[in-house]
């Protein structure tokens, strides 16, 4: 599987890195949105973990631009939105962002592994 994941926390990073080294997972690195653009334009992800809060360009305008990317150049990567906001008005406005699934923080891996498994992403 290739993931990005789109976190502008270092130790966030590397807490969730660890974790997804669990389940055998590699990542590639974007550290806010519009690296989160231009790495998808040169990559074809799986699965993209997309921090919601990031400065630059936050984790809706990072999706509706990949979104955008991927009618043009035929990817389609899961895109799943990492907040810790957990109302359903925020979930409401991951999908509307493009946004296939949504997870709370911190970063729970066995719900992560879940959904993959759910999805058949693994």
């Amino acid at each position: 599987m290739k993931l990005l994941l789109v976190e502008d926390n270092a130790l966030n990073q590397k807490l969730m890195i660890f974790n997804l080294k669990k389940l055998n997972i590699d990542a590639d690195i974007a550290f806010d949105g519009e690296e989160a653009v231009k790495k998808c334009a040169n990559n074809c992800y799986d699965v993209i973990l997309m921090d919601i809060m990031m400065p630059i360009m936050d984790g809706y305008e990072a999706t509706k631009a990949i979104r955008e990317d991927e009618k043009t150049n035929g990817n389609k990567s899961y895109i799943i939105g990492l907040t810790s906001n957990v109302y359903d008005s925020d979930r409401a406005k991951c999908l509307e962002a493009g946004m296939d699934n949504y997870m709370s923080k911190p970063f729970d891996v066995n719900a992560f592994n879940q959904i993959l498994s759910t999805k058949n992403l693994l």
